[in-house]
């Protein structure tokens, strides 16, 4: 049966989905709504830190719906994930530390957790999976990222026996390295959404982020620190996006990438297996014969597509996307502005440091932060150059935060 028609039954036997959604911004907003109109869910508690908030996407949510819920807000996440009106959460804070407290919360409540949270994911995901699959619990980041959608279309073509070269995303904000919640505010307002999640998009941290949680689900990994970041399009990426013995840039295949001009798009590059298969690749693709193409869908629809994974998780015990185990690639922390020894810094989508995806093995090997740790009381040790990654050495990190404590766990358990 098609998750629609699971979906309908629910909706035939009155078996609502019952859903908790923690923070009600623009992502957790928009997805309440669209499960209002869902056959077989409802929302029946929300929280957000702005009790406000979470009444209003409530109170827009009861407006829409064909059925009156009686939904349970609070400003206490831990009121909504220990209910008995609630049986799956979904984490739209996109906070590292509010996400390491709802994921471990979310386990000891013994339910299934979504995220619209990559920021934690790619710090303690590993972790998490491990632990959640322990309990027999669903961890699972959400359809509609870009990650999710990318590793969806990985999946098609390896499914097909094809070989996958490449898979990226385009890039969706003019890179601006330098951004903080200051020079962000006026876009952010326009868009009705958080300064700092825009800061985070427009300094490139967000992209580092989805390319690290692709990385850590597929196993591929950047070709270089920072990925190369290309100006293209479905006919361009294809010579450029290959080896460099090739015409291409690329040293090796196997490799996460973004693209400036194919956004909101997300891709994979992919090879015919035999010749056979490659004959018919260039045939139905119409491009010509090519020994490359492209398959690429040309939206994601973000918070609008996680009740997909939301079903998943309650129906059939599935996800969109996991990690496959230890981590494979990080975003670590770049200084984005000269900071001074004793200054306080802050994390991500902030004033002080902006996220750089590299291997973990790199990260090991140079001694390097992974952003999600900074944050809360973290100050520098010493004076950083602005661009400068920072180390171990140049910042005293937050110990007493969840995240950090979580992260020092993931580490332990697995070490190289």
């Amino acid at each position: 049966m098609t998750l629609y028609g699971q979906l309908l039954e629910r909706e035939e036997n009155n078996e609502l989905i019952k859903v908790g959604v923690i923070g009600a911004g623009q992502m957790g907003f928009g997805m309440i709504a669209q499960i209002s109109t869902i056959p077989g869910m409802a929302v029946t508690g929300i929280s957000d830190i702005n009790p406000a908030a979470a009444q209003r996407a409530a109170d827009a949510y009861n407006a829409s719906a064909n059925k009156k819920v009686d939904i349970l807000t609070s400003a206490d996440f831990k009121e909504i994930i220990h209910s008995d009106r609630v049986e799956v959460i979904v984490d739209a804070t996109g906070v590292p530390e509010v996400g390491a407290q709802i994921s471990f919360e979310t386990l000891l409540a013994k339910k299934h957790l979504v995220l619209l949270n990559v920021e934690v994911d790619i710090t303690i995901g590993p972790l998490m999976k491990k632990l959640y699959d322990s309990a027999g619990l669903v961890y699972t980041g959400s359809d509609g990222d870009e990650p999710a959608v990318t590793t969806e279309l990985f999946e098609f073509a390896k499914t097909m026996g094809m070989e996958v070269l490449v898979a990226g995303k385009g890039k969706n904000n003019k890179l601006k390295i330098g951004a903080n919640p200051d020079t962000a505010q006026a876009e952010a307002d326009a868009k009705k959404m958080s300064s700092h999640m825009l800061a985070a998009f427009q300094d490139g941290t967000k992209t580092m982020a989805e390319m690290n949680l692709l990385s850590n689900a597929i196993g591929f990994v950047p070709d270089k620190v920072g990925m190369h970041g290309i100006k293209g399009d479905l006919d361009s990426v294809i010579t450029d996006l290959n080896t460099k013995e090739n015409g291409g840039i690329l040293d090796n295949f196997g490799v996460v990438e973004y693209v400036d001009g194919l956004a909101p798009g997300v891709f994979v590059i992919v090879k015919g297996q035999n010749d056979g298969v490659a004959h018919e690749l260039s045939y139905l693709m119409k491009k010509g014969d090519r020994d490359h193409h492209i398959l690429y869908r040309p939206f994601h629809l973000a918070s609008l597509e996680t009740p997909l994974t939301i079903a998943k998780a309650v129906l059939n015990h599935d996800h969109a996307i996991v990690p496959l185990g230890a981590p494979i690639s990080e975003t670590v922390a770049v200084a984005k502005k000269d900071i001074k020894k004793g200054e306080k810094i802050d994390g991500i989508g902030g004033y002080c440091v902006r996220g750089v995806l590299e291997t973990h093995a790199d990260m090991v090997k140079n001694n390097n932060v992974p952003i999600g740790l900074v944050g809360g009381s973290s100050v520098a040790k010493r004076d950083i150059k602005d661009g400068s990654f920072l180390t171990l050495d140049d910042i005293e990190l937050d110990e007493s935060t969840t995240v950090y404590r979580l992260r020092k766990l993931q580490d332990q358990t697995f070490v190289e």
